[in-house]
């Protein structure tokens, strides 16, 4: 007796079973075939913008003046500083926007590498990602939100330590839970972030008018310099200390090019990232353009030259002791906020890189429910929270965070092979190209290339480290086929 026939039909659309996995109904048969949940989008411009912002103003603002003034101790140099960091990483983030709109995957500058050039580059950015730069910028700026902590809190060497692994754990469920939770938060730190920017800077020039020398001009600068070149503070006006300067700046600016890692997870990411990247970058610029111009109106220019925590010494100039606390809980406030959208952008670089199978496919799942790359997120959990346990995220961060340089300029020099392709149509274009990505390969060269030079050991070794990943990588694709 003949079975059944089978049924050929079109049974259009889709359902779910009650754990979340998606359900296809195929063409040839009435079969279901259970296919794996994609990644949610739900991050749209003002999260985008946000995570931007959020993930670049950290702690280094409330610091790194000190670092800028002691070598280039001028005014007008400073704020020379100030803004050509800002142009700097406004044109990598432009050449970001573009790649960005022609690669809008998950992954963000590893994919843009493993397009432009080999799988192997990407491969090698996601190696020093996970094992020291990412990881080691998470502990990094989880101990400086425990250190803060600790004025408020009796905290010990273990209880900094304790403190920073909870941060870290904490904010990495939020972002299990899912990305709009993830990003929600980091929004919200990030308003919170600003809104204390404008009260400092407001502050600053409604009280600091009442201070006996509250600004520095002219001759008066000049004295100034002179005296915190002759108190001890490296300093001058020469072209290798206006690099040094450069640079320091530069760090404070880390952090632009993460959002590009959640595309997978954008709403219509073509269009927004690249629009988040500028709004973030101009605004960003414009804060730190603001602070400095504050931290120089209440305080005299060796005193910003010289101080280990300025921002704190600027409020207590203008309402005392209070302000010293004041500022230690913004700095709780926005490292914490940092931590979150590193924390967020991290896992979707393992997440892309498992899809592709050049790491472990179990990285690559999704949660059925949240829709997260909730196993890459555990692992990053984990090894940066043996890196605040261990303390070795000192050594691999310093050594390694160079590194990154090499990369950006490779990214942005692939837009030169990227346009003689055929196929190959972003939304959005790099803004002054030629001229802007070669400015920034050039500053980027130079940024890698006075690492080298200034501490070729330490330089050495964190470029022996990236390279590691080399054989590693020949090994795994070997296993594979």
């Amino acid at each position: 007796m003949a079975g059944p026939a089978r049924v050929r039909r079109r049974l259009p659309g889709t359902r779910k079973n009650p754990r979340g996995v998606t359900l296809e109904r195929h063409e040839l048969t009435a079969s279901v075939v259970p296919t794996a949940p994609e990644l949610a989008r739900a991050i749209r411009l003002p999260h985008a913008t946000a995570m931007v912002v959020g993930t670049i103003i950290g702690a280094s603002i409330f610091v790194q003046p000190s670092e800028i003034t002691g070598q280039v101790p001028s005014i007008p140099l400073i704020f020379l500083v100030w803004l050509v960091c800002g142009l700097l990483t406004l044109f990598g983030a432009l050449a970001t926007a573009e790649l960005a709109s022609a690669f809008p995957r998950t992954g963000g500058v590893y994919a843009f590498l493993k397009e432009t050039y080999s799988p192997i580059l990407g491969f090698l950015w996601g190696w020093a990602m996970f094992w020291s730069m990412h990881s080691g910028i998470i502990a990094a700026v989880g101990v400086v939100f425990a250190r803060y902590l600790a004025y408020f809190l009796p905290l010990g060497d273990a209880g900094i330590r304790g403190a920073a692994i909870a941060a870290i754990l904490a904010l990495s469920g939020i972002n299990y839970l899912g990305v709009k939770q993830g990003s929600t938060l980091q929004a919200a730190f990030t308003a919170g972030k600003l809104a204390a920017i404008a009260v400092i800077v407001v502050l600053a020039f409604v009280l600091g008018s009442a201070l006996p020398a509250h600004f520095v001009t002219g001759d008066a600068a000049a004295a100034a310099a002179g005296s915190a070149v002759a108190a001890g503070v490296p300093g001058g006006a020469g072209a290798g200390a206006f690099l040094n300067a450069v640079v320091a700046g530069l760090f404070a600016f880390g952090g632009w090019h993460m959002v590009t890692y959640c595309a997978g997870e954008t709403v219509d990411a073509r269009r927004t990232i690249p629009r988040a990247l500028l709004l973030g970058t101009l605004i960003v610029t414009i804060c730190y353009l603001a602070l400095n111009a504050a931290y120089l109106y209440v305080l005299p220019l060796e005193a910003v030259a010289s101080s280990t925590r300025v921002a704190a010494e600027a409020a207590e100039a203008l309402v005392g002791r209070p302000g010293g606390a004041a500022i230690s809980g913004l700095v709780v406030f926005s490292t914490f906020g940092a931590l979150s959208g590193i924390i967020l952008a991290g896992p979707r670089v393992y997440y892309s890189m498992a899809q592709d199978g050049l790491i472990f496919r179990w990285l690559g799942e999704t949660h059925p429910r949240f829709r997260t790359p909730h196993r890459a997120i555990l692992l990053q959990a984990a090894w940066a929270s043996v890196l605040v346990a261990t303390g070795t995220y000192r050594a691999l961060f310093t050594r390694v965070v160079y590194t990154e340089w090499i990369f950006f300029a490779l990214m942005t020099a692939g837009i030169f092979l990227l346009r003689r392709r055929s196929g190959y149509s972003p939304a959005t274009r790099m803004w002054g190209h030629p001229f802007t990505a070669l400015l920034f390969v050039a500053a980027s060269s130079v940024i890698v290339l006075n690492q080298l030079v200034s501490d070729p050991r330490e330089s050495a070794a964190g470029l022996l480290l990236v390279l590691v990943g080399a054989p590693v990588y020949a090994w795994w694709t070997r296993v594979r086929r």
